[in-house]
């Protein structure tokens, strides 16, 4: 089988690893650095070039696409869609995943347990808003963004106001979400995959930091989950049409609630810590949705 990955380069460790799962089971693989595809549509026809040469058509793509580029990789993962390639993931799962406001929207409307969240664009009402949350502190977090960049504890209505005025300054939306103070620190990272929990972690912060994302200095655990969470997380998952998805929740005393659900998790983490083959069930993943389709 031929497989092609989206990502900007071959040596990034979540690429690698998916490198080696497809050839070890014996697929071609062939990296596809977003940036470098040119998107032709000429009546119903679609095409794409890579590097200025015609892309031998794959049996299914693999998006790995930074936040910096996610129009233009969002535009590429559509592209082999319009060609009849099966993708893992869909072009609008992705869309969905990336918005942080529309992705709460979504999940609020599902029914999915989420924290409480809220969003403006001016400074009319804000602290009837911040009321909505329960008072500070309260989580603000831009709409784009993976990582925990960005990510911000604001204790009162005075710091959220000022943080508020400058990254309205700056152009960038933003959510704000009630602090789950029993949660603080930690939370769980659950990989799904297919539609099944394939690993999961608890994920803890390094000391005076409230983030607890493995690229902020956290540590993971491996998880046996619990049948709430791991139910959560595989719905919230499907709900979004994400085949791949690292859910993040929080534990609370009222039960597990979603706070991210990610459409391009890293493997590193979670290999790591649970000592799992992620990447396997990825490929895995791939064959069947390839065989589907053929």
């Amino acid at each position: 089988m031929r497989i092609a990955i989206l990502s900007r380069s071959r040596f990034i460790f979540s690429t690698r690893r998916l490198i080696e799962a497809a050839k070890t089971r014996g697929h071609d693989v062939t990296v596809v650095n977003t940036l470098a595809c040119a998107l032709g549509m000429v009546g119903r026809d679609f095409s794409l070039l890579h590097h200025g040469e015609p892309l031998p058509t794959p049996d299914v793509v693999l998006p790995r696409i930074g936040t910096s580029i996610t129009d233009y990789g969002i535009a590429v993962v559509k592209q082999f869609e319009l060609m009849g390639v099966p993708v893992l993931n869909s072009e609008r799962a992705i869309s969905l995943s990336r918005d942080k406001l529309q992705a709460a929207q979504f999940m609020a409307s599902q029914g999915l347990a989420t924290p409480p969240t809220v969003a403006l664009r001016d400074p009319t009402g804000l602290e009837a808003l911040v009321e909505q949350l329960g008072g500070p502190p309260v989580i603000v977090k831009p709409v784009r963004g993976t990582q925990g960049v960005g990510v911000m504890l604001m204790e009162s209505v005075e710091s959220i106001r000022a943080i508020s005025e400058t990254m309205w300054g700056l152009g960038q939306n933003f959510v704000m979400q009630k602090f789950i103070s029993e949660a603080r620190g930690r939370d769980i990272r659950a990989f799904v995959v297919g539609g099944r929990v394939v690993a999961a972690m608890r994920r803890t912060s390094q000391r005076g930091e409230f983030r607890a994302n493995i690229h902020r200095g956290g540590k993971g655990q491996r998880l046996s989950l619990s049948r709430p969470y791991s139910r959560l997380a595989v719905r919230a998952a499907t709900l979004m049409g994400l085949e791949v998805a690292g859910v993040d929740m929080l534990e609370t005393r009222r039960g597990p609630l979603v706070l991210e659900v990610n459409s391009s998790p890293g493997l590193e983490g979670i290999e790591r810590y649970t000592g799992t083959n992620v990447a396997s069930a990825i490929i895995r993943r791939a064959e069947a949705l390839a065989r589907r389709r053929s």
